[in-house]
């Protein structure tokens, strides 16, 4: 059993984010934990934020949706997890995957309202509204409850579908266009890599500052929310764009292409930083799409498509299903993308900017659940 629960926090950490580019939602890691009614389990349990994880995706008919984790320092020694749980938390606060806090205060509803992102909590929108009066706002606030296929979230205020995007607060925007630092030197999200001599420098994870998650404010000053410092204007971000992978209509995954960093996608890219496919390709489209097919840049606004295939790439203008359009780039030509231009690597195999698809076409998400063991999830009144 010890192994299955192991395979499903791996699991689960492939779906937390602090990236304000990917994150889907926002939740406090010390709430979840505890809610016991869901299995009938034990007073808290790392596994049940897998629960949710599951029901944002069937809530946004996506797959591999990422949620931002806000957890107190105190869950890091919690008694009422088991010290496996503990660790993996431990870990996930040192490579960014979870942020850490030394009080959760606020903090959730700051990052909601900065990224534009709901709250996923159980908690009312009475307690929030005086605070933050956006909460009111339909989908703002989304609560996991108790259903027989499985937990479901559901709208707080307003009807039960889905609410449309919500913008960044214009402090979010002016925040995240800037990179921070903290001072300090072993801070993993803010920091400049510490002491390049220690013996530990090759162990540590941070976070690239194309993906920092946005400052805390307070007393009106950027801080770092682990560390209470605060930090450093080290110069303008560099510019993202959010892509989709969408494969036979289904959203698989999003990525973000940045002013500093192409991405390459294909079948299975080499160096693992690319966007691989394979996993979800037919055996015919397999063979038709190369290890590394395209690769996205981004400058000064503009995303350039390259072909670095063997058979091509085609590209949709505007979207368009008609194949008389249809260009095709071969090896190493290049195109400026146009907004709602779709790369196409194969049929039906589509890359195209986040915002072009309004649902992410799933009708079951594949859960990170499926290796949780029958003792870890019990649903109640089953």
């Amino acid at each position: 059993m010890r192994f299955e629960v192991s395979k499903v926090l791996d699991a689960i950490e492939a779906r937390l984010t602090t990236d304000p580019a990917l994150a889907r939602g926002v939740v406090d890691l010390s709430e979840v934990v505890r809610y016991a009614d869901l299995d009938g389990g034990r007073p808290a349990s790392l596994v049940r934020l897998g629960l949710l994880i599951d029901a944002l995706g069937r809530y946004v008919s996506e797959e591999s949706v990422p949620v931002y984790a806000v957890a107190p320092r105190a869950l890091l020694s919690d008694a009422d997890l088991t010290s496996n749980e503990r660790m993996v938390v431990r870990r996930w606060a040192d490579d960014g995957k979870v942020e850490v806090v030394p009080q959760i205060e606020d903090r959730v509803l700051e990052v909601a309202e900065m990224l534009g992102l709901p709250v996923l909590t159980r908690d009312r929108e009475d307690r929030f509204r005086d605070r933050r009066p956006w909460v009111t706002d339909p989908g703002r606030l989304l609560a996991l409850v108790s259903n027989q296929g499985g937990p479901v979230l559901v709208a707080r205020v307003g009807r039960g579908e889905a609410a449309p995007p919500v913008p960044r607060s214009p402090l979010g925007e002016r925040l995240l266009a800037r990179v921070w630092r903290c001072p300090q030197m072993n801070c993993n999200t803010y920091g400049d890599g510490g002491d390049p001599d220690s013996p530990f420098a090759d162990m540590r994870t941070f976070t690239s500052p194309v993906s920092q998650p946005p400052p805390a404010l307070r007393a009106g000053a950027p801080t770092c929310p682990r560390h209470g410092d605060r930090l450093k204007d080290m110069g303008a971000r560099p510019a993202t764009e959010v892509f989709s992978v969408r494969i036979d209509g289904v959203i698989r995954q999003r990525f973000v292409v940045s002013e500093d960093k192409a991405v390459v996608i294909g079948r299975a890219p080499e160096g693992g930083g690319g966007v691989m496919l394979g996993q979800w390709l037919t055996e015919d489209a397999r063979k038709w799409i190369s290890r590394g097919h395209v690769r996205l840049s981004l400058r000064g606004g503009e995303v350039t498509a390259q072909d670095i295939s063997t058979n091509g790439t085609g590209i949709r203008p505007g979207g368009s299903l008609d194949d008389d359009q249809r260009l095709t780039l071969r090896r190493d030509e290049r195109r400026v993308l146009g907004p709602e231009d779709i790369v196409e690597l194969y049929a039906q195999v589509h890359v195209g900017r986040s915002k072009m698809w309004a649902t992410g076409g799933v009708v079951q998400p594949e859960s990170v659940m499926s290796e949780a063991p029958t003792m870890a999830f019990r649903p109640v009144g089953r």
